[in-house]
């Protein structure tokens, strides 16, 4: 099959909710730029997972200014930056993805949604049980649980760093491992 007659896939990321779990959760500190996942492995993933030419949508606040080398970097690797501002005291990334998520609801095309927020549980469900694939990326251990019940409903869910392999090293998560993948030597 062709790009042409494959549905498109949407790639909803929400970066700054990646980045905080990634600093708070797992490394406990800021990361370095070495550490961040490599967007173009996401964009890669979602064309190698479900065919077609996804289109990347890459949320930011960008109330105190533009970070124009990442704006950059980002259309470089086939995103579009979709740079927002409003008060302080409002979630605008996540309005923005919630916003992006009901509008979906008269689209056709795939959504791949990266967040661990629990945020777009609401916006997420209707779009499942319909012919077009859902799916969550996030780190699997601190995934919002109210996706597992979005599970039996058919959403997919991929880990970022082994599903995906969005990382250039391990990350020291701690995770629980299912039995077919246990690998021994990682531990000896």
């Amino acid at each position: 099959m062709d790009d042409h007659t494959q549905p498109t896939s949407y790639l909803l990321v929400d970066g700054e909710n990646i980045d905080a779990t990634l600093g708070t959760s797992i490394l406990n500190r800021r990361p370095e730029p070495h550490e961040r996942p490599r967007w173009d492995r996401l964009m890669q993933f979602t064309r190698e997972t479900w065919g077609g030419s996804p289109r990347g949508l890459f949320f930011l606040n960008a109330s105190s200014g533009m970070p124009m080398s990442f704006i950059q970097a980002l259309k470089a690797l086939g995103y579009l930056p979709v740079p927002l501002s409003g008060p302080a005291d409002e979630k605008i990334v996540d309005i923005a993805i919630q916003r992006t998520l009901q509008a979906m609801a008269d689209r056709d095309g795939d959504v791949m949604l990266v967040s661990h927020d629990g945020d777009f549980l609401e916006d997420l469900e209707p779009l499942l049980g319909t012919d077009r694939r859902v799916a969550v990326v996030a780190f699997a251990e601190f995934r919002n649980g109210g996706f597992n019940r979005l599970l039996e409903q058919g959403l997919e869910a991929y880990d970022l760093e082994h599903d995906v392999r969005a990382f250039t090293s391990p990350l020291p998560r701690i995770r629980i491992i299912p039995i077919d993948d246990f690998d021994p030597t990682q531990f000896l």
